[in-house]
């Protein structure tokens, strides 16, 4: 077995375990148990679902964020003995299914009630969640619309290779590669802009002007997104910043917009993480050292029988210092590391949550891989506030609940900052 650690920040789909009242499959006999049958459990398969469960457990045992009891794994296995099996044998499943579909509801079975993340996959599931939790597949930085002569492009990363390469917005992308884009479909292109990594693709592009047309190669590499946006509020003084999701640049590109605001004198500042599926939880902290005082303690991680990893509040150049009245917005696709950032902030109370409960993803989450490809995927750390509070998997409560969407809610946070100015501003730099 071999595995694999990384943050991760979406959902993921869990195979359901049997319910408790659920009655047996009428050809599985109800007076028939398999556990005491003694050509059944000297069959080559069950030996193997044995094993297999065996090492199932070990890996949640040795690696799970929290106690896995070894009474609950026994619980399973008389299920799997007088129930599952038959269940699974008699609907006329492979070995292979039985396998993967026995060791879902092992894990469902012997994991936290309220963890909803940890989950086993079989193979192909595996691999899909793999190339996307991994970024297997890297887009191209490129945004736009269908037209008549082609794809004219909305939105160009300034950090993608195409920009780079001399692309930009309101260009009309006609080829890529030998595709005629006209006859392709948004779903098509769109597959076409996120190729696997390390991937060359041709485009051939048509320039905003309609004068000159170009042809390029782009490779599909890794790079970092711009995560920061300023949105407009129409109230005067009050600002919003749009953080899309958290990278190793989102500070950057913070600092520049930071910079911009503080010269404006008294503001107030909306956080739009609406959407904000997270990130490294080192871009939170970052993020964090333009608001809270320095060198404190911002938020730690604690698995079972591991130490724990404290992060501190960076030092920063005091004229980036933002002491003024803020609000964050959020919502159920908020996770991870925004999360992390507006629930310490919350706590703190230097700014007001508003909006309807996060994700609750303020954890780590490893992934196993077993020899038949299939995967584990486990909480084996979770996010704690400086007081030792763990971020629940319910997600954060806002301080003001409100469903508004997109512009709605940016213009309900600016007309409260306006009204409530000084109210929740940082006293202590």
């Amino acid at each position: 077995m071999v595995w694999i650690w990384v943050l991760l920040f979406g959902g993921i789909m869990i195979v359901s375990a049997p319910q408790a009242n659920a009655q047996p499959h009428p050809a599985a006999d109800s007076k028939s148990n398999f556990m005491t049958n003694p050509a059944f459990r000297a069959n080559k398969d069950y030996q193997e679902y044995l094993s297999f469960f065996e090492e199932v457990y070990a890996t949640m045992e040795k690696n799970y964020y929290q106690p896995v009891p070894r009474e609950a794994f026994d619980r399973f296995l008389k299920t799997f003995d007088s129930k599952i099996y038959g269940e699974l044998k008699h609907s006329g499943k492979s070995s292979s299914f039985i396998k993967w579909r026995s060791a879902a509801y092992l894990v469902e079975a012997v994991k936290s009630s309220e963890d909803i993340f940890s989950a086993f996959m079989p193979p192909k599931a595996a691999r899909t969640y793999e190339q996307e939790a991994l970024g297997k597949r890297i887009d191209l930085g490129i945004e736009g619309d269908l037209v008549a002569e082609g794809y004219r492009i909305s939105r160009l990363e300034p950090r993608a290779d195409a920009f780079e390469k001399g692309l930009r917005e309101g260009d009309v992308i006609q080829k890529i590669d030998e595709d005629n884009v006209p006859a392709l479909t948004l779903a098509q292109i769109q597959e076409r802009l996120n190729p696997l990594e390390n991937t060359r693709v041709r485009l051939e592009y048509r320039d905003r002007a309609g004068r000159t047309t170009r042809t390029i190669e782009v490779i599909s590499k890794e790079y970092f997104k711009q995560t920061v946006f300023m949105v407009p509020t129409h109230v005067e003084g009050i600002y919003c910043l749009q953080i899309q999701r958290f990278n190793r640049k989102t500070s950057e590109d913070m600092t520049r917009f930071m910079s911009h605001i503080l010269k404006q004198g008294d503001t107030g500042l909306i956080i739009d993480l609406r959407g904000n599926p997270g990130g490294p939880p080192l871009a939170a902290r970052e993020i964090s050292s333009f608001f809270l005082t320095p060198e404190e303690e911002f938020a730690y991680f604690e698995g079972k029988n591991k130490p724990k990893t404290r992060l501190d509040v960076p030092r920063i150049p005091d004229q980036f210092h933002y002491k003024g009245d803020m609000v964050i917005l959020v919502n159920e696709k908020s996770g991870s590391a925004s999360e992390l950032f507006s629930g310490v902030l919350q706590w703190r109370g230097r700014a007001v949550l508003m909006g309807v409960n996060t994700a609750g993803q303020v954890l780590l989450k490893s992934m196993f891989n077993f020899d038949d490809e299939s995967m584990l995927l486990l909480v084996t750390a979770r996010g704690h506030r400086p007081d030792g509070g763990v971020f629940s998997f319910k997600g954060l409560q806002p301080d003001i609940v409100k469903n508004e969407e997109d512009d709605e809610l940016i213009r309900y946070a600016a007309e409260y900052l306006a009204a409530h100015k000084g109210r929740n501003a940082e006293k202590t730099f």
